[in-house]
């Protein structure tokens, strides 16, 4: 899937879900350091409990992050299953 970012660094992010496990996530910019571990962390991790981890993480008091983004695309993949 590819979700199109709002109010972080980052433009998109896309992603794979396979057996309901998080898959595959690739930023589009944004702090190639920090995605990448991201990244890395939630591989494999079951969709729910990404969501769970992520949803509501702030970035210098913007209202979102890299992190609440990622979950907001996993809701939106879950709303148009």
């Amino acid at each position: 899937m590819n979700y199109k970012t709002s109010g972080v660094c980052a433009k998109e992010i896309n992603f794979d879900v396979i057996n309901n496990k998080v898959t595959n996530v690739t930023f589009v910019n944004g702090c190639p350091g920090n995605l990448l571990g991201l990244a890395q962390l939630v591989e494999g991790m079951d969709i729910d409990e990404t969501i769970s981890r992520l949803k509501g993480i702030d970035c210098r008091s913007k209202g979102t992050s890299c992190p609440d983004q990622l979950a907001k695309a996993l809701e939106k993949y879950k709303e148009n299953l």
